[in-house]
């Protein structure tokens, strides 16, 4: 593939400097994002709408991506360079001018250890069938949490495993497992009907970009519950938030069975920021829910509420809250206390915990 001298020389900068993302937006220069702060190339000059619309262009190949662009006024889209890394990509439209953000995805899929991530996660994707969350705010490492488990399962078992994207990420690599890899809209009409289909596609595991709608999370609880390892992503908080969000998605009188399913098909949830290193960088801060029994009940009775002690007396079996996660990262001097309130529902506990 030709590219032209300013995309290969934008895309080219975002790996020298190592950035996470690349933000292209008229009157601006190009703006990367590196440690989590935006940096402006300003030797650079600032965009102009040409510049940014005929940028949108080279990377909508063909009349069909650009017609179905400016129809729908956004797209998320993959985008291979040079064979070298990938970038999820969303154009859309501000101010009546083109916009673009893209984000480094990098050809190689790390592990639970490159990533800094708990080693529970380990234990969590062991079990044959079950349903596993990794949550968090947007653009804080779910999907690159999500291959890592992902590819550690392609590793080390035979299996058959579907993955449903919106766009595709990371491109896996088939080990001892077959990995078959399907983009929405390219590849299937949607999230609810992809999932449904893999009934017929006699998969051992199932994971989900995004769960965006009642029908998607009802049929991958239903997964879980018959014979399947389902690792889906939702935009939540906590653990507790993420309980709340899925049982109110549904109508009142579909509540009780939602909880019901969701009590017994759950394996745990995962919710991680990541957060400035000291040192540069960035690592994530994570709070772990197991299942327990006692977890199962909560969900099953509806006393979500109580969630969050649970975990912080359930240490010894792997959970931890947000707030002790994040101590231990400040005592081992990897972030510090006034990065971390930054990140904290509850700053006053985190002080109290890194006083002990």
């Amino acid at each position: 593939m030709n590219y032209s001298p300013i995309l290969k020389d934008l895309l080219e900068t975002v790996l020298v400097q190592q950035a996470s993302d690349l933000h292209l937006s008229v009157g601006h220069a190009p703006t990367l994002r590196i440690g989590g702060r935006l940096v402006p190339l300003v030797k650079r000059k600032n965009l102009t709408a040409e510049d940014t619309k005929g940028i949108a262009f080279e990377i909508l190949k063909g009349p069909e991506l650009q017609e179905r662009f400016m129809k729908t006024k956004e797209m998320d889209l993959s985008y291979n360079f040079e064979n070298r890394a990938r970038f999820r990509i969303n154009i859309f439209f501000q101010q009546g001018d083109v916009s673009l953000a893209l984000r480094y995805i990098s050809n190689k899929i790390l592990t639970v250890e490159d990533l800094s991530l708990p080693p529970i996660l380990h234990e969590l994707i062991r079990p044959s069938q079950g349903f596993i969350l990794i949550t968090g705010p947007s653009s804080q490492g779910k999907s690159t949490s999500m291959a890592a488990l992902v590819d550690e399962i392609n590793h080390t078992r035979s299996l058959h495993i579907i993955t449903i994207e919106d766009p595709i990420e990371y491109v896996f690599e088939d080990d001892r497992s077959i990995i078959d890899q399907r983009e929405v809209f390219k590849d299937t009409a949607g999230f609810a009907s992809a999932l449904k289909a893999t009934f017929r596609q006699d998969p051992d595991v199932i994971m989900v970009g995004e769960m965006r709608d009642p029908e998607t999370i009802s049929t991958a609880i239903t997964a879980a519950e018959t014979g399947h390892l389902v690792i889906a992503t939702l935009h939540t908080n906590s653990a507790a938030q993420t309980i709340h969000r899925i049982v109110d998605s549904f109508p009142g009188v579909q509540q009780g069975q939602i909880r019901s399913q969701l009590s017994g098909s759950l394996l745990g949830v995962v919710s991680q920021r990541l957060i400035p290193r000291i040192k540069g960088g960035l690592i994530p801060a994570c709070e772990v829910m197991i299942n327990t029994p006692a977890i199962s009940n909560l969900i099953r009775e509806g006393k979500i509420h109580e969630i969050p002690l649970v975990i912080e007396t359930s240490a010894e079996i792997g959970m931890i809250s947000l707030n002790r996660y994040m101590a231990n990262l400040i005592r081992a001097k990897e972030i510090s206390l006034d990065t971390a309130q930054v990140y904290s529902q509850n700053p006053a506990e985190l002080r109290n915990l890194v006083r002990k």
